[in-house]
């Protein structure tokens, strides 16, 4: 079995008195679909933090290519291929959205990727997420499903080996779940592994190839979505049963 991108190894949080990840274990194979989910409150975006260097971990290890980056800040961590995109877009308001691009491609040709068209980069990256109409506008007049589309590209234009996608299609209409859908199988077949954080059950059953539930801070199950969707556990969890 080939090794892991990525390794999770009991890894804890607190907030003062408050558990809120409590020794969760998870692993992820290079480009795999693994979709996080849970109740509100279950720990999924702090453990998603942690992961990403935004907070310290109070216990436990991140490996992530083989290496443990459990003390690298985040700009490290997205140096090595690690990226996220967040349920906010907060792009670069006065920017266009081509050049939202260039800036983390920028960032990227930094670490080594030298003499490269930035401009020709961000046109090929807008062709993939679908989006190379709009390399001319300004953030101001996109909807929200274009302001996830560039989220996604900005992301992308970072290079990365594994992207988590944090609650990419919140508030969408279903067909604009369906276009997110499409942007995300689409980088997956470029090799990126991709963790979705959703709750649009919809999406995780279409998109997932691997479900892992957390609930109160704890892994409480994790497997094939069919499997995992009819896990007593995760019933109880869910509907309180």
């Amino acid at each position: 079995m080939a090794e892991p991108i990525l390794e999770i190894q009991s890894l804890s949080k607190r907030f003062g008195g408050f558990t809120a990840v409590d020794g969760v274990s998870l692993d992820l194979g290079a480009g795999e679909r693994l979709a996080l989910i849970g109740p509100n409150g279950s720990g999924k975006t702090t453990l998603i933090n942690c992961m990403s260097g935004v907070l310290p971990c109070d216990a436990g290890r991140v490996v992530f290519k083989g290496r443990d980056i459990t003390r690298l800040p985040a700009h490290r961590r997205v140096r090595l291929g690690m990226m996220r995109s967040f349920q906010i877009p907060r792009p670069f308001r006065s920017l266009s959205v081509i050049q939202n691009l260039q800036v983390p491609l920028e960032f990227a040709q930094s670490a080594g990727a030298h003499g490269r068209d930035l401009r020709a980069d961000a046109l090929a990256i807008l062709v993939v997420v679908g989006f190379a109409d709009r390399a001319d506008a300004r953030p101001a007049d996109l909807t929200q499903v274009d302001l996830r589309k560039l989220e996604l590209a900005r992301a992308l234009a970072a290079k990365p080996a594994l992207l988590v996608a944090d609650e990419a299609m919140a508030g969408l209409s279903s067909a604009e779940v369906d276009d997110i859908l499409a942007v995300l199988f689409r980088l997956n077949e470029q090799g990126v592994a991709v963790i979705m954080i959703e709750h649009i059950m919809r999406a995780v059953m279409r998109f997932a190839e691997r479900v892992v539930v957390l609930d109160a801070g704890k892994k409480i199950a994790d497997g094939t979505p069919d499997r995992v969707i009819n896990d007593p556990a995760v019933e109880r969890a869910y509907l309180g049963a």
